[in-house]
């Protein structure tokens, strides 16, 4: 019972987080299987586990069918027969059921930069229903008074936050650090990453200057992508709030692949 409260806090925690996993319970179990009906465990995209579903090949085998569910984002119900002339390989007699369910979130944000813009940003996120984390390497900035709906927080400067934050293929990353060099430092990093979106705040000015000094290191923006800089839609606001709308508008855009066009009827 302990075993499998600790693996749905896990899970909680994973979906609090936005972090995506698959959740592997057994349904059935019959003559000599390493688990009983109702054994649980939880697998994440790098492969980690929490929890059992009895180790050794069967468990390997249900790792591997539950990484394949997250990269196509749906579960369901599988059967290992425990034959030698079953699915498994195994030598033992039985057969188990499992069911996967699926947990993630469409996107999550990763904010760098915890100033004026980044605060209204995060409000923005906690409206949409966005998990947001948030990077800065100023504690006085970045902590849980000014954003206390982030599932996590990093006082790390972007070279090292940036590594560290879990990005994944459902994450867009929000650069409004408070300088030029940092915004540079955290695209450079943010482009090794696999993320949907990367947006970096800026004038249009700024931004050629510093797409041209990536350039001198054989680093080019303008050719990814997932690049978005400036950041936002022109929509003409210019106080921190008016920003945050306009790069939602944008995450929102991209999410869903539209043109952003009115939807009034003429």
């Amino acid at each position: 019972m302990n075993e499998a409260r600790n693996v749905i806090k896990e899970l909680s925690k994973a979906i609090d987080e936005g972090r995506a996993a698959a959740f592997v319970t057994v349904i059935s179990a019959d003559g000599s299987t390493p688990r009983e009906a109702g054994a649980k465990m939880l697998v994440f995209g790098d492969g980690s586990i929490r929890g059992t579903v009895g180790g050794g090949n069967l468990e390997a085998l249900s790792i591997k069918q539950a990484l394949d569910c997250l990269k196509k984002g749906g579960g369901g119900k599988f059967i290992f027969d425990l034959t030698p002339e079953g699915n498994t390989g195994a030598i033992c007699i039985g057969r188990m059921e499992i069911f996967i369910d699926i947990y993630r979130d469409a996107v999550k944000l990763l904010i760098i930069g915890a100033g004026h813009v980044g605060v209204k940003i995060a409000e923005a996120a906690r409206l949409a229903g966005y998990p947001y984390a948030v990077a800065d390497d100023r504690v006085e900035f970045a902590n849980e008074e000014r954003f206390p709906n982030a599932f996590r927080i990093i006082t790390e400067k972007p070279d090292k936050a940036v590594p560290g934050a879990g990005i994944d293929e459902n994450t867009y990353v929000v650069i409004v650090t408070r300088g030029h060099a940092l915004d540079r430092e955290s695209l450079e990093e943010a482009m090794k990453t696999p993320a949907a979106y990367i947006g970096m705040i800026g004038s249009a000015k700024k931004v050629k200057e510093v797409f041209r000094i990536m350039g001198g290191q054989k680093i080019f923006p303008a050719k990814d992508r997932r690049v978005h800089a400036p950041i936002g839609l022109n929509l003409g606001g210019k106080t921190p709030g008016e920003i945050a709308v306009s790069v939602m508008a944008e995450i929102i855009k991209v999410r869903y692949n539209r043109d952003a066009a009115h939807m009034r009827v003429s």
